[in-house]
């Protein structure tokens, strides 16, 4: 089974895989995993954005493949988007790590505060 036909299976209902197998190990592992944030989408969904990694984020090359505006685009990019979850590329520093760079030079006090300030 692939992930288009659990997709389908569970209908856009929330699961968990409690198995998992390594092909050509024999290696099993069980407990409670989350599949990956793009397998729980719908099948469609998992398409347009294959077809938008695939066209480099052109949105004038998926207004092409898919035949629709500009507008219809950006409005199903974001509807997908609010299912989504986003890493945070550039998280505030904890304090330690402030504290760390103060002791070693890297940054002056009124910064630190400032630092610590922001990430409040």
């Amino acid at each position: 089974m692939d992930w288009q036909e659990l997709t389908d299976l569970t209908r856009g209902q929330r699961f968990v895989v409690e198995r998992v197998r390594l092909a050509g190990s024999g290696v099993v592992v069980e407990g409670q995993f989350e599949p990956p944030q793009l397998a729980q989408l719908g099948v469609d969904d998992q398409v347009f954005v294959a077809a938008f990694v695939r066209s480099h984020g052109s949105i004038k090359e998926m207004e092409r493949i898919f035949g629709v505006s500009y507008p219809t685009i950006k409005s199903r990019l974001n509807r997908i988007a609010e299912h989504l979850d986003f890493v945070d590329t550039d998280p505030a520093p904890t304090g330690a790590e402030v504290v760390d760079r103060l002791r070693r030079g890297e940054i002056s006090v009124e910064e630190a505060l400032a630092e610590l300030e922001k990430s409040r």
